[in-house]
């Protein structure tokens, strides 16, 4: 479904762009990702709207067939990238999972200040991205995801979570579209 409106309460949620993952090999050009992503943060911060910055630091128990392995980690990691100029008015979630609502306090902060709307942005498309979408769905939040504010590591996992997951989680748009809608509320 196309973009069509904001929620008066509606939360950025950032996945993933730290120092340690923007480094990856990506399908999208990275730079342009984290610029829209913090075009986006700006924009929220202006209309005094929620932020969410979130890492991946660790990963869930369990096997799995493909290897997890990406290197050796570097002490900065996990560590925001600066062009997120982070606030102290942001809110932070370390995840160990793909999705930032599993084991996190994401939900009771979003609902505590009675968000009822997110936008989605971020890395991976396929991972982190649509597993928060998924999860934000299920518990009942608008999603929003902003398309050309993230990346998947595999071109064809992004597209098929851009045109078959998305659409059924809720609305697309671009960056300017969301900052588009945000400054028409303030008209």
């Amino acid at each position: 479904m196309a973009l069509t409106t904001l929620d008066p309460k509606t939360a950025l949620i950032v996945i993933d762009l730290q120092k340690g993952i923007v480094g990856l090999t990506a399908a999208h050009p990275i730079d342009g990702v984290v610029k829209q992503a913090s075009a986006l943060a700006t924009a929220f911060r202006h209309h005094g709207l929620p932020v969410v910055l979130v890492n991946v630091d660790g990963g869930a128990p369990g096997r799995t067939e493909q290897s997890r392995r990406i290197g050796e980690l570097h002490a900065d990691w996990a560590e925001l990238v600066p062009e997120l100029n982070q606030q102290a008015d942001d809110h932070t979630v370390t995840k160990r999972t793909w999705g930032a609502f599993t084991g996190t306090d994401l939900g009771g902060h979003l609902k505590k200040l009675g968000v009822t709307q997110v936008v989605i942005v971020g890395v991976s498309t396929s991972a982190g991205v649509e597993s928060t979408a998924r999860h934000a769905h299920e518990q009942g939040f608008n999603v929003t995801l902003a398309i050309d504010a993230m990346t998947d590591m595999n071109p064809e996992a992004h597209i098929n979570s851009v045109t078959r997951i998305f659409p059924r989680l809720g609305e697309t748009g671009t960056t300017q579209e969301v900052i588009d809608l945000l400054d028409k509320r303030s008209v």
